[in-house]
């Protein structure tokens, strides 16, 4: 192994490897490798300048005893910035320290001359590069794992687990799942897994392993910090942090699958004027275009689309308009977006990769003529005429099949940057609204590592009507706070499957609903059963062929739902300071306002155990009811004074009790003493 000091990183090669170790931010390190004589140059998520930082290398010799039993000194070296270190032995493994304590090693199991922990016959290495015949490489690094240790953020999966340890994660954005890959140890560090490529990681109880299906770099970050909240901070400040959320998107959204008129749209808006219910944001929703790619309103069914944002300007609402990335043959903008090189391209057969309502392809957001080219387009048909928010659906993308083998982007093969596509798709208009004046508030199904700072409100996808689903939500809300993405929402009720005129569907849509007070944002949304209402003609394109879902507003569920519903909107609006307070602070810190109970709580072993309830931003504990038919629950309540903010009372922290819940609330308590600063 040879060691260098190159202006302040620690160079190591070995065996055609180049490994390089250097100071990225406050206490922390950036680690990257490669077989290649030079690195590719991306930074990905590591998009933030970074105050120098004065790290200490040392090179020096250690003893390790030989076959012989005799001991010999071999070269090995150390690099530390503030309260993070690493050193590398002449096998290149690394291991990692906060405040001299080892936090993390890589798993070496293979004969290196020397009789050391690592030295085996299964010829397991920490860094293994696979390579492709005339291409890059398959990449696996192994590292040891830490019993005890519990681990969280990594994005949002659906499933009902809260702490990865023990759990085996693709790599992959899809339909609910979204991948951003920094976890939280809780043994106080981070890792951003900085590479965009598909894979996995494996949390095991053996071992712990990364994969990359493609790339040039190995390409990591690691922080260390006393809890959470520093660890975020630390994330944060090298990766982005979220703009302000204006004030006029933080209270009630009103969508559903879908609005199919202008006349609809008004007649909704003014029914909520006359109720007293100040909309924030009214959602169009998709196939209100001619064809997918078209990104413009059917004159058909929206004739005067100017005129009707005026007028929903004139109540107080912004208008937020859905559109796709994918590009339909039939659209006016689809050859030349092809002739042109805008699209993505397919290996091998069709050049198809997506095909609802639609023989279609998606965009190449990576490309940043392609992200010229459609804010073009959108910002003439829509951003022009008073548009003032985009919905950014199907942004993984959503892919007929993914096989990301087949598939290529602007930077590269599917599998070495797909996961990044949302990222990017989100930049396409982030960035010129911005250059515009505007404060961008755009929703999106998808996003990755630095997402947050492009104005992005991530939602947890078109997840299903049920028990299950709500529980699983909870968990996705904090562990995608905890990577870094403090905007975040679901459809209250979920999105499939939920028939309006089923009591067991309004129990459920009704406790969603008030757990939706506490989220970021309330967004009332979901495709409603039964789908018996008619097409409003009878082409194959355009705005009025595809179905619509039932009524979704709150009024449609009955007077007694109405009430409860109309109850908690009031609840939100009261909020509206609190969230200011909050919403700065993930601007200004970093810290979501989804927070799991240790993040404000890490020295209570019990907030670590806790995933059915929350903290929602310092001062409110939130437990929102699971499961059908449930009117009481328990609560844990951590040290000091807890009030519930339903009747007044208050109760030492410290123990669990059982909240009572009746239909027409959860339990929610108020840490005192409390004060908006």
């Amino acid at each position: 192994m040879q060691f260098l000091n190159q202006d302040g990183a620690l160079i190591c090669r070995r065996q055609g490897e180049t490994l390089r170790i250097e100071p990225w931010g406050r206490d922390a390190l950036r680690v990257r490798a490669t077989m290649y004589p030079a690195f590719s140059g991306h930074d990905w998520a590591l998009t933030e300048a970074v105050a120098p930082s004065s790290s200490t290398i040392d090179m020096y010799e250690e003893a390790q005893r030989e076959g012989d039993g005799q001991t010999h000194l071999y070269p090995a070296a150390k690099i530390t910035n503030g309260r993070l270190s690493a050193t590398v032995n002449r096998s290149g493994v690394m291991t990692f320290y906060r405040d001299g304590v080892k936090i993390l090693r890589e798993h070496f199991r293979n004969y290196g001359g020397s009789i050391t922990k690592e030295s085996h016959c299964l010829k397991v290495v920490n860094r293994e590069w696979i390579p492709y015949a005339g291409g890059d490489y398959k990449l696996t690094v192994r590292f040891e794992p830490n019993d005890g240790e519990k681990i969280f953020g990594m994005g949002q999966y659906q499933q009902p687990y809260m702490d990865m340890k023990g759990c085996v994660l693709d790599l992959k954005q899809q339909n609910s799942q979204t991948t951003v890959p920094f976890m939280v140890s809780s043994l106080g560090y981070g890792l951003l897994w900085n590479n965009p490529a598909t894979g996995q990681v494996s949390f095991g109880k053996n071992i712990t392993e990364w994969r990359a299906d493609c790339c040039k770099d190995m390409d990591y970050w690691i922080t260390a910090a006393d809890g959470p909240k520093g660890l975020l901070f630390n994330y944060t400040a090298v990766t982005g942090r979220a703009p302000m959320m204006p004030e006029s998107a933080m209270g009630f959204w009103q969508c559903k699958l879908r609005y199919r008129t202008q006349e609809e749209v008004l007649a909704v808006a003014r029914k909520y004027k006359e109720l007293g219910v100040q909309l924030d944001v009214i959602v169009i929703d998709f196939f209100h275009w001619t064809v997918q790619g078209d990104w413009k309103f059917d004159t058909k069914y929206w004739p005067d689309p100017k005129a009707m944002i005026d007028e929903l300007h004139q109540m107080g609402i912004k208008v937020m308009v859905s559109v796709w990335p994918s590009v339909d043959r039939r659209s006016e903008n689809f050859y030349e977006m092809a002739e042109r090189g805008l699209l993505m391209r397919t290996e091998r057969g069709a050049m198809q990769t997506y095909d609802y309502q639609g023989d279609c392809v998606q965009i190449d957001p990576m490309n940043p003529e392609t992200r010229a080219y459609v804010w073009q387009k959108c910002k003439e048909h829509y951003y022009d005429l008073g548009i003032d928010y985009f919905w950014l659906d199907n942004s993984e993308p959503d892919l007929t099949k993914y096989d990301f083998d087949n598939f290529r982007y602007y930077l590269g093969p599917a599998m070495s940057c797909s996961n990044i596509y949302p990222q990017y798709y989100s930049r396409a208009y982030d960035e010129p609204m911005r250059a515009l004046g505007a404060e961008p508030v755009n929703l999106l199904r998808s996003g990755w590592a630095g997402s947050q700072k492009y104005g992005n409100v991530l939602w947890s996808g078109d997840v299903p009507s049920t028990w299950e689903s709500l529980r699983d939500q909870v968990q996705a809300g904090l562990n995608m706070g905890l990577a870094g993405i403090p905007w975040w929402n679901t459809d209250i009720g979920g999105f499939m499957e939920g028939n309006v005129f089923d009591p067991a569907f309004r129990e459920l849509l009704i406790r969603w609903y008030e757990w939706a007070v506490f989220q970021p944002v309330m967004r009332l949304h979901g495709d409603r059963e039964p789908f018996t209402i008619p097409a409003l003609d009878d082409r194959d394109w355009g705005g009025g062929y595809l179905h619509t879902g039932q009524p979704n507003e709150m009024w449609s569920y009955g007077e007694e739902n109405y009430a409860i519903m109309r109850k908690h909107y009031e609840l939100r609006k009261s909020l509206k300071p609190y969230l200011e307070k909050i919403f700065r602070e993930a601007h200004e810190t970093g810290s979501p306002l989804l927070r799991a109970m240790f993040y404000e709580f890490p020295e209570d072993p019990r907030c670590w155990e806790l995933a059915d309830q929350y903290m929602f931003g310092p001062d409110y504990l939130v437990a929102p009811i699971l499961a059908p038919q449930t009117f009481a629950r328990s609560v844990y309540l951590p040290a000091g004074q807890w009030q519930d903010i339903r009747t007044g009372e208050t109760y030492p922290g410290g123990q669990t009790i059982t909240a009572p819940a009746p239909i027409d609330s959860i339990p929610v308590f108020r840490k005192l003493p409390y004060a908006i600063h």
